[in-house]
């Protein structure tokens, strides 16, 4: 059954909370839930931490608590210490019967840096990609006993961004671990995305529907601007709008065509006072919904 969310960050962004810091979560939640008619939206720092605060508050407004993401510092702790870390987090994705738990590594990242060039992020060598992917797998098999699968969120300004790590970290990792595919990262860090959901999506097991401005990508890269002032300069935006750069029909259709049962999520980080989240994600929701009629999705 396909299901479509969102992600408060449209509204209310997490890395730099000075963005949207004006929006009341009142109005993220009802635009969101009531007036865009989405079916559940991913964590964010305005939810209740407590698991069963944030599913009844999340009901009220008609959503489901999809997912959240989780950071792994598997480079520099084990993965006995990683199990133990996310304890909490795990309680509320099995309280508000998530399927995934939404997995980066962050340990050396620099996303969330604003004085940092995206450019200049962190990178493993294959030796240590496969020391990584070890790790990762055997947190991964923890999950799926715990009945979450982990999903790992391939993400601009960490060891995992590119394409080729992308390869790589499918070949270190078994069978426990699996993929949440993003379209505008992958697009962002010079991957195709119809070439590398095609040869991951039996991997899949999420799916975000981000889009980006070539245009602002080009100019981050050219000019060394940090992941946060890409936000800023409109780097993102949602599937149907005329200035993305990537088509979603071909993605959907790979997506029915391999059977995907899951979650489709607009991530989609915009100033929110140069780029209404209600116009932004309506217009989203409503071109992600006839595409996926086209591929047989739904």
């Amino acid at each position: 059954m396909i299901l479509f969310g969102t992600n408060p960050i449209a509204w209310a962004n997490d890395d730099d909370r000075s963005i949207g810091a004006d929006i009341a979560t009142t109005r993220i939640l009802d635009e969101a839930g009531r007036q865009i008619g989405f079916d559940g939206i991913e964590n964010g720092h305005r939810w209740p931490d407590d698991p069963e605060e944030l599913r009844a508050l999340l009901a009220s407004y008609g959503l489901k608590f999809i997912s959240g993401w989780y950071s792994t510092e598997l480079l520099v702790r084990s993965v006995a210490d990683e199990i133990l870390a996310c304890q909490h987090h795990l309680a509320k994705l099995k309280h508000n019967a998530c399927r995934v738990m939404i997995v980066c590594e962050t340990s050396n990242a620099i996303h969330g840096e604003a004085g940092r060039a995206v450019n200049d992020r962190p990178t493993l060598s294959s030796s240590e990609m496969k020391a990584f992917g070890a790790k990762l797998e055997e947190f991964a098999a923890y999950l799926a006993a715990e009945g979450v699968t982990l999903v790992y969120h391939h993400h601009m300004g960490t060891i995992v961004e590119s394409p080729e790590e992308i390869d790589a970290l499918m070949d270190a990792t078994g069978p426990h671990t699996h993929l949440l595919f993003d379209a505008g990262h992958c697009a962002f860090g010079g991957g195709d995305p119809v070439a590398v959901l095609t040869k991951h999506v039996a991997r899949v097991r999420h799916f975000h529907a981000k889009n980006i401005r070539p245009a602002i990508v080009q100019k981050v890269r050219a000019e060394g601007w940090s992941f946060l002032k890409g936000v800023v300069g409109g780097a993102f935006t949602v599937p149907g709008d005329q200035e993305g750069g990537v088509d979603f029909g071909p993605l959907l259709k790979i997506l029915g065509q391999n059977g995907y049962d899951g979650w489709i999520v607009i991530e989609a980080e915009q100033d929110p006072n140069v780029r209404n989240p209600l116009l932004y994600q309506t217009l989203g929701l409503a071109t992600l919904k006839r595409l996926s009629r086209e591929a047989g999705l739904i």
